[in-house]
């Protein structure tokens, strides 16, 4: 089991109140919060193997190169001095070294690359994995590692984690039309303004499918609009055409890398603490109660 760990703690940290806190007053619910969903997992789905996959760069700068606008909005801008606009206080970063922390005293492998995204990271252990992978995130980008015959799938939290969908290659088809490397050239095509992607002028989400099924990929559509024979429209060749540049890097940038250079790590479940020391102080110390105690009872010892 794969963890997307920054989408999973970001959906915490907005599902679970803010009112959660230490002893000393410092907001603890994003590390509360995951810490039950992994135990929730943990009991529901028993995976031998578990890791928490992160970010250790969330914007890499060889993707920005290609592609200048991918989550460019998403960097904080700076408020200008002498406005009277009012910073909204950052509640959440200070509780991603708390989450590190804990899940190393636990004993759950947390495994990042420099350069590259937790994406990335998980596409290249999805694809070394010789059995099933359960792919946990709410990022519909990883939709395109789902592989029937390699048994990956992705658990997609609808509500917390209680409630999950399930996303194989039937899910994928009824939904998107595409199998798992289509969706990424589905998502290149369509665009994707959260991360910042144009996409195709003109060409949406139920065109990208229709334009997939009857050319295959990007590669046999990109071929079409070069072939006076194909039955692409006029208006679609000069849109596919004037997107040539943005469709020439775009499955680099959305793509996820597949052959990141990890670290050594075990990714096996463990089935106790760690270090049970460092964990009773960090429990004390940020008042981490049920939500540590469930996930340590959810372990296989």
């Amino acid at each position: 089991m794969l963890l997307d760990t920054a989408s999973l703690y970001f959906r915490a940290y907005f599902g679970v109140p803010e009112s959660v806190r230490a002893p000393d007053g410092t907001p603890v619910n994003a590390v509360r919060g995951l810490l039950d969903f992994i135990a929730r997992l943990v009991q529901d789905h028993h995976p031998d193997d578990l890791v928490a996959c992160m970010d250790a760069d969330w914007r890499p700068q060889w993707r920005v190169d290609l592609i200048p606008s991918y989550k460019a909005h998403r960097v904080a801008e700076e408020v200008p001095e002498g406005t009277d606009e009012e910073e909204v206080p950052d509640t959440l970063s200070p509780q991603v070294p708390v989450i590190e922390q804990v899940l190393d005293a636990v004993g759950i492998a947390r495994v990042g690359a420099a350069g590259y995204e937790a994406d990335d990271v998980i596409g290249t252990l999805a694809g070394r994995s010789a059995g099933p992978v359960d792919v946990v995130t709410g990022d519909r980008d990883l939709y395109q590692l789902v592989d029937d015959a390699r048994g990956v799938r992705v658990f997609y939290p609808v509500k917390g984690v209680g409630t999950l969908q399930v996303v194989d290659e039937a899910a994928l088809r009824e939904k998107y039309g595409v199998d798992g490397p289509g969706y990424a050239d589905l998502a290149l095509l369509r665009g994707d303004p959260s991360d910042g992607l144009p996409g195709v002028p003109g060409i949406g989400e139920k065109t990208a499918a229709k334009l997939l099924a009857s050319y295959g990929d990007l590669a046999g559509i990109l071929a079409a609009a070069d072939d006076p024979a194909s039955r692409l429209t006029p208006a679609q060749r000069r849109r596919l055409a004037e997107a040539g540049p943005y469709l020439a890097v775009a499955p680099k940038v959305v793509r996820v890398a597949s052959d990141v250079p990890l670290p050594a790590f075990d990714a096996t479940l463990p089935a106790g603490p760690r270090d049970a020391r460092a964990l009773e102080v960090l429990a004390e110390r940020w008042g981490l109660g049920g939500s540590l105690q469930r996930l340590l009872s959810a372990l296989p010892g």
